[in-house]
């Protein structure tokens, strides 16, 4: 699993930041390398990882300014397993400088990625809630965009708007982003409007809507004042339940595409051409083991 996502959506109060911070911890929990980006100036998905943004010798801003190297602002959240690039108030001081920039001001993050992304299995980019330069800056880095959203009308529209903008990238400088999936988030299955649009998500996104659910949960929205995941305030409460879910819902999914891509490229036999004998099994005994 070798890819960097955004998780972006730009209104505000979906889960963007909860669904970062805590996939990240799932997913290094499953032994992956991860590297967590916070794109966001109000800096919380820092806080969230228990690190202080007011207290930051390095942040994104001085990444994304040519100040220093991703290596030198990296911080290592030990107790949850992953890195991350922090963030604080200072992000904002740097959208102005490259919006000022005349040209490559949209690449700045995958030209400061490109030297570690190979030391990391998966990046998150915690995007700000809005479509300004630092997530087109984020949307051009990926290779894929999760979007967290909570099941009501005016999520909706807000999906058509990130969608065009996913299309505007993909046609102008990044043709290989596609959408990860559509996560519903702050989930309460006794709303009838929630199911609702649930449903019409699901209609007209199919798969690429995960299974997974994150519900309402209080030990979820009170993991951040602890400076921890969710993980680690409460392994057992459904949220952390729900995002170790969703990192294995996501790892299967990679591991279906590898399998399905590797049938697609096997050579196949010439009609009417005679096929050789299958090779003798070694030995007798149950067939090979194809859990992941």
């Amino acid at each position: 699993m070798k890819r960097v996502i955004a998780v972006a959506n730009q209104k505000g109060g979906v889960g963007k930041t909860t669904t970062a911070v805590n996939l990240a911890a799932s997913l290094a929990a499953t032994r992956r390398r991860v590297l967590l980006i916070d794109l966001d100036p109000q800096g919380n998905a820092t806080m969230g990882c228990g690190v202080d943004k007011n207290q930051l010798a390095r942040s994104v801003c001085d990444v994304l300014l040519g100040d220093c190297d991703m290596a030198s602002a990296m911080v290592r959240i030990e107790r949850a397993g992953f890195t991350l690039l922090p963030s604080n108030q200072d992000v904002t001081a740097a959208e102005v400088r490259l919006l000022a920039m005349p040209s490559g001001r949209e690449t700045r993050l995958r030209e400061a990625l490109d030297p570690v992304r190979n030391d990391f299995d998966v990046i998150l980019i915690d995007c700000p809630p809005a479509l300004n330069m630092l997530t087109v800056n984020a949307l051009v880095a990926a290779d894929s965009v999760l979007i967290p959203m909570q099941c009501e009308y005016y999520a909706l529209e807000g999906l058509s708007a990130l969608l065009s903008t996913i299309e505007q990238i993909r046609s102008t400088v990044n043709p290989q982003l596609e959408i990860e999936g559509i996560l519903r988030t702050m989930f309460d299955p006794r709303n009838n409007l929630a199911n609702e649009v649930s449903a019409q998500l699901i209609q007209h996104f199919g798969d690429k809507v995960f299974r997974t659910v994150i519900p309402r949960n209080v030990r979820l929205a009170e993991a951040p004042s602890f400076g921890t995941p969710v993980l680690y305030h409460d392994r057992d409460s459904r949220g952390a339940l729900a995002y170790l879910a969703l990192a294995g819902e996501m790892i299967r999914r990679e591991e279906e595409e590898r399998a399905a891509a590797a049938a697609e490229s096997s050579p196949s036999t010439e009609p009417g051409a005679a096929s050789e004998p299958a090779p003798e099994p070694a030995a007798s005994g149950s067939p090979p083991d194809s859990s992941p």
